[in-house]
Formats: structure tokens, sequence, C-alpha cells
């Protein structure tokens, strides 16, 4: 009996089989693959963002300063002589009129005394020539005398009341050289070190003063202005410092926060520096307690104008590039998106902005460094500017 012959698979066999093949790869891949999110894009990233606050307020302009004393007197010598004694403390608050320095009395003293007793010789020559004269009068009407005795007389007498003169000028001079060996304050303020101790020789030529005296309130605060502003101060009335009275500022020191210290504006100067191009203002503030010290920097926030509506934000939204202030504004979608903005002066702590947002916008205000222009954000409504946080009570 023969063998049958063996069948080999045809083409439409091994086509079938490839298939099923395939088919069970794409299966076992299927149950292979992690599972694959079905929730959509992925989040971005997660910012602050808050509206755009719209309200009045009243804008500020800030400047710097040098505080500057009133009155500044340097004391000086007006007679020569040695310091017998000083009477003041470093530092000290002095009075008017206080004495500070005493200058040896005595040599004055004797030049007062010889200038009393030449009057009182002066007196007496006065008075005998007075005598001579009358007598001489009597005599001319009985024709006792000649005419020349009398008229020499007169003369003795014309000098000896121009003696007599000559001798109490001396002696108020010699007088006042008494007074002025008491140096006194001629200020109230507050007194620097002596320069000089006692024993040294010191005359009206001495270059160096022996100490100054400075008043401590009020005092000047000194700044300078650009003509812009110096031009819209004018516009209110400050031009020809008519209307100065109304123009109030604010100053604060270097330590110090906020503007504690209220004045006016006492006066513009007269003109405008070419250089700079600005001008120099004087301001006049109180100063009380002495915390304003002659030549301190002094901050200074001087009223713009009257109140105006403006948009603010959160001075830490603001970006720069370059020479340009930037905020990335929430747009659909939660896109973020880039807008240059021209800012204002900060007024109570929020950032005045001039150009460049409305009302209606919102703007990231945490997070701007972990973004990009056209970026999608995750954001989180949070209030432009937070109330601050209330104390918490100390645990006993």
């Amino acid at each position: 009996m023969k063998p049958l012959p063996t069948r080999h698979p045809g083409p439409t066999y091994a086509l079938l089989g490839a298939a099923l093949l395939a088919v069970a790869g794409i299966g076992l891949a299927l149950h292979t693959e992690p599972a694959r999110s079905t929730g959509g894009a992925p989040a971005g990233a997660p910012v602050s963002v808050a509206q755009v606050e719209h309200r009045s307020v009243t804008e500020w302009d800030e400047f710097s300063g040098r505080v500057q004393a009133v009155e500044r007197v340097e004391i000086r010598p007006r007679v020569t002589g040695a310091i017998d004694k000083i009477h003041f403390d470093e530092g000290q608050m002095v009075k008017k009129g206080q004495v500070l320095f005493t200058i040896d009395q005595r040599p004055y003293q004797a030049a007062l005394a010889q200038a009393e007793a030449s009057v009182a010789a002066a007196k007496a020559r006065m008075a005998l020539a007075k005598l001579e004269a009358e007598r001489s009068r009597r005599l001319i009407s009985e024709r006792a005398i000649a005419q020349r005795e009398l008229d020499e007389r007169e003369s003795g007498l014309l000098s000896a009341n121009a003696d007599l003169q000559a001798g109490e000028a001396a002696v108020q001079n010699a007088r006042l050289n008494m007074i002025y060996t008491s140096i006194t304050a001629p200020v109230d303020g507050r007194v620097s070190r002596a320069e000089i101790t006692v024993g040294n020789l010191v005359s009206p030529s001495t270059t160096q003063a022996l100490a100054t005296v400075v008043s401590m309130t009020p005092v000047y605060v000194n700044f300078d202005v650009d003509e812009p502003t110096f031009i819209r101060y004018a516009a209110r009335g400050a031009a020809g410092n008519a209307g100065t009275k109304d123009l109030m500022v604010s100053v604060g020191l270097a330590t110090e926060s906020g503007y504690p210290h209220p004045g006016r504006i006492k006066a513009f100067d007269n003109q405008l520096d070419t250089v700079s191009g600005t001008i120099r203002v004087r301001a006049i503030v109180d100063n009380p307690n002495g915390t304003l010290l002659p030549g301190m920097f002094a901050r200074v926030r001087t009223a713009g104008g009257k109140p105006v509506d403006a948009l603010l934000i959160n001075d830490k939204a603001v970006g720069t590039d370059q020479n340009h202030s930037y905020v990335m504004v929430l747009g659909a979608g939660n896109k973020a998106s880039y807008r240059l903005v021209k800012l204002g002066p900060i007024v109570e702590g929020a950032r005045v902005v001039r150009e460049g947002l409305t009302k209606d916008d919102k703007i990231v205000v945490d997070g701007l460094q972990r973004i990009h222009p056209n970026d999608v954000v995750s954001p989180d409504v949070v209030a432009m500017f937070p109330a601050p946080a209330a104390a918490v009570p100390a645990a006993h």
C-alpha cells in the first residue's frame, strides 16, 4: 500500500496564521502597556492671581533731602584774653544768653576802673570850666574883662565837655569789653564740643570757632525737584513761593518706617540749576524731640495733587525686562500673556499703573518666576493686597 502524500499549507493558510499571531501580539501588548490618563491636558504651573484694584488715591512724590538747622552760629571771641572757664558739656542743650566761655576779666576790670576815673576827672574839669565861663559872662557885662578872655573860657568849657563825652564813651567801651569776656549762646539749641581748652589765648582774629550752636526745632529739610514736578506745583500756585503753605510734606529718616514727621514747603529757589535740571526746595518741619539732626539724610514725600482714580497692583507682581516693566495677565483658557505697563509711584503700599492694564484684568502676583509668556497656568485667586495677619497672643 502506498503512503499518502504529505500536504503542505498553501498561501491562504499561511496568511491566516500570520494574522492570528498579530492579533495575539496586540492583545498581549494591551495587557502589558501601563494605563494612560484619561483626564485631558496636563495641569499648568500653580500661580496666584488677583484682580486689579481701582480706587481713588492721593499720589505722592518722593525725594531725598538733607536736614539743616534754621539757625547755626559759630561761637567766636570778641575780645582778646585767656580762656578762664568753660561752662557747658559737649552736646548739651543751651538757652539763649547762657554763658558758654569766660575770658580772664581782670585786665578789663582794670580798664573799666581807669575809664571811670577818667570820667570823674573830666566831670571835675567840666564843672570848673562851667564856673569860669559863667563868671566871665558876668564880668564882660561889666566890662571888667576883655572879650578875648571870655572866648577862652567858653572854649575851655566846650573842650571840657568834649573830654567828658570821650571819657563816658571809653567807660561804655570798657563795660562792653567786660560783657564780652562772658561768651554766651546767641540762640537756643544744641552746643558742639569745645574746640579749645582752658588757658588758651584767644582773640577776635582767631580763625577757629570756639564751638557751634545749632537750633533744633523747627528744622529745614532741603531737597531738589525736577522741572516737570516744579511746573506741576507751580500750576497749583507755588510759583514765586505763593501758596507754598498749602504744599504739605512728610519726612522720614533712613531707619524709620513711613514718614512720621509732618511739615510744609517754605520756599522754592529763584532759579533752576541748568546742569541738573532741578530746583532747590526748602521745607520746614517741627522737631520737638530733636530726632532730626542737621546733616541727616531724609526721605521726603510731597502731595502730588488732589485725589484721583487710579489702577493699583501689588508691586511684587511687576517684572522687569531690560528697561521695561511688565506683568503677566490671565487670559482665556488660563493662559498667561505678557503685558508691558507704565508705572506710577507707590501710594500706601500699592503701585499705581499709568498704562497697560484695565480694572477688569487679573494678573499673576505670585509665581511669576515659574512661568513664561503664553504658558497655561493653574491659577489660585487671592486678594491683591492681603490683610495683615492678626497678632497671635503669647502663651502663658
